[in-house]
């Protein structure tokens, strides 16, 4: 079931707001991530409370950060079903979460923050979390 998209455009917009790519085919998510140079974060955004108390202003934060990922992309868990089937695919062995954050270096992931990690943690938490693998693979 597709959440409807006057609901999920303002989540949307809090995203890309700040420059975050938005993939919504698998065939975007398959492009980016198949590139084998560079570093990517993918968030797989949510409409439930922790995407937005924890999640994306967690990874607004990352944007801001000196040592950080060269591209910021977004795929939206229950809206862009096929995109976020295929963000699944390269996040494998996580299991499906929504949200969740993973980061990726030279085409291959490197850092995954499930929803578990998120739920309970301040975006601080979670942006200090990104900031130390940043500092490691940047």
């Amino acid at each position: 079931m597709n959440y409807p998209e006057e609901m999920c455009a303002p989540m949307r917009a809090d995203l890309t707001s700040v420059g975050f790519v938005e993939l919504k085919t698998s065939e975007a998510v398959s492009e980016l991530l198949d590139k084998k140079e560079g570093t990517v974060l993918l968030i797989v955004n949510s409409v439930c409370g922790c995407a937005a108390g924890n999640a994306r202003p967690a990874v607004k934060i990352a944007t801001r950060f000196e040592k950080k990922a060269n591209t910021f992309a977004t795929v939206f868990a229950g809206q862009d079903i096929e995109a976020t089937a295929k963000a699944r695919e390269y996040m494998i062995p996580f299991p499906p979460s929504s949200p969740s954050i993973a980061v990726f270096k030279n085409g291959k992931l490197v850092h995954c923050i499930e929803r578990h990690h998120i739920e309970g943690r301040s975006a601080e938490m979670i942006a200090d979390n990104l900031k130390d693998c940043f500092e490691q693979i940047c």
